[in-house]
């Protein structure tokens, strides 16, 4: 490999890196001063038209994206890549067409593996439920302070090192998060697996790219993303067969959110719950009355407040409440799905799993997560390999940081980038992954 290259992927990466730390290590110091910023919202773009083309991942409408990092190359081309904001179609989990905005990065480091360029189809992990807190305005933004608002682009991350690879990225923004006609489904898992299969047909559509019909597929994503990358490796089979993959980073997946639902409540992730809630209610009006009857003034003030919010502030207003202050009964919303068949029936609905991966899988889990549990991470490994899929299980060791704190969920997160976009970036050579399911019962 040219010596050339190295300097660009650790000028990339150092710089994402220092963007998105310097953010979240501003963000809680300047969350209650005067406006820095404007609003992120762009009504002209983000606003969908009445009609929507009828095939899923069809384009709607693109518009050039001005990436926050920008820096000139060795070869003359701007580091890392030239950005388009998209929106396309998508089918909701209610079977009806849904707009979703996103992104495409063309990247100017070459693609020096086997085949033409490839292809990652990213999946954010928890943004918030906002229309300011998509992945594609943190593209743009990484640091967004608008004096309602807090919203950090930590994604870029795991963006900037896959273009620094030479492969092409493209970012969901998933249904309804930057799109200003419904909520954000979180967590939704056919509508997270749509919205990511979708933005690879979106891609591919995309006039001017170095993508073509034959380049390799891969995704990735963590936390929800995680949710949404399992979940599309599941359903390609079957919605989007004309989207053959190569492999599949899901890293902490929410994949029984019966179990999550523990994790979350009581956690700095407490607000979370909120946009659960919100979205499961959107795409099932049934839960409605159940909602009415249970959530009290602060449950259903706290709801409408998320629905606006994004990461940062659902933690700065939520952080280490417990769902039992929302719920008339004092109950906790843990038990309210207990008690509650139709809720009940609707978390299980969600579950991921219960399919065989259409593609090479990397589960990779924090053995000290506690918001996004570890043994529920685990046990979608163990189901994938009982179902006969290709599984590289990576357990994260890492020490105790702290219940509650996140630390145990978001230090895996970087503790294992490296070795996740290593792994993708072979499946994307062509070379076969290594499957360990058959040591799975010795790891933790």
């Amino acid at each position: 490999m040219p010596r050339s290259v190295l300097p660009a992927r650790g000028i990339i990466t150092a710089a994402a890196l220092s963007l998105v730390i310097a953010g979240v290590q501003a963000a809680p110091a300047l969350a209650d001063e005067a406006p820095t910023t404007p609003p992120m919202v762009s009504a002209d773009f983000y606003d969908p038209p009445a009609e929507l083309p009828d095939a899923d991942g069809a384009l709607v409408r693109t518009e050039p994206l001005p990436l926050a990092l920008s820096l000139p190359s060795i070869g003359g081309q701007r580091l890392p890549g030239t950005a388009t904001r998209l929106m396309y179609k998508t089918t909701d989990s209610t079977g009806k067409p849904a707009a979703v905005t996103g992104a495409y990065i063309e990247p100017a480091a070459q693609w020096r593996g086997e085949g033409p360029r490839p292809v990652v189809a990213v999946a954010p992990g928890t943004m918030g439920q906002g229309d300011s807190c998509s992945a594609s305005m943190g593209l743009e933004r990484p640091i967004s302070l608008n004096g309602d608002s807090v919203s950090v682009g930590y994604e870029d991350i795991a963006i900037y090192r896959l273009l620094a690879e030479g492969a092409a990225v493209v970012v969901t923004d998933y249904v309804g998060l930057g799109t200003t006609d419904r909520l954000h489904t979180y967590v939704n898992r056919i509508d997270g697996g749509h919205a990511v299969l979708d933005a690879v047909r979106a891609a591919r559509s995309l006039p001017g790219t170095s993508i073509t019909p034959d380049s390799r597929v891969a995704l990735y994503g963590y936390s929800q993303g995680g949710g949404a990358t399992g979940s599309a490796a599941e359903l390609q089979p079957t919605y989007a067969p004309d989207v053959p993959l190569a492999g599949a980073y899901v890293g902490a997946p929410p994949a029984n959110l019966t179990e999550v639902i523990g994790g979350i409540d009581g956690s700095a992730l407490v607000g979370a719950l909120g946009w659960s809630l919100n979205g499961f209610i959107q795409a099932n009006p049934e839960l409605q009355p159940i909602a009415d009857e249970y959530l009290n003034e602060d449950g259903k003030a706290a709801l409408e407040d998320l629905s606006t919010s994004c990461i940062g502030d659902g933690i700065f207003r939520y952080a280490f409440g417990r769902s039992s202050q929302w719920t008339t009964t004092g109950q906790t919303l843990g038990e309210v799905v207990d008690a509650e068949p139709a809720v009940r029936d609707v978390l299980d609905e969600q579950l991921i799993g219960t399919h065989q991966p259409a593609t090479a899988v990397r589960v990779a889990t924090g053995v000290q997560d506690d918001i996004v549990p570890h043994e529920q991470a685990r046990q979608l490994a163990v189901d994938w390999c009982n179902a006969g899929g290709d599984v590289t299980y990576a357990p994260v060791q890492i020490p105790d940081l702290g219940k509650g704190l996140l630390t145990n969920h978001l230090v895996p997160l970087l503790n294992d980038q490296g070795a996740a976009i290593s792994w993708l970036t072979d499946r994307l050579n062509g070379t076969p992954a290594t499957n360990n399911c058959s040591t799975l019962p010795e790891q933790p």
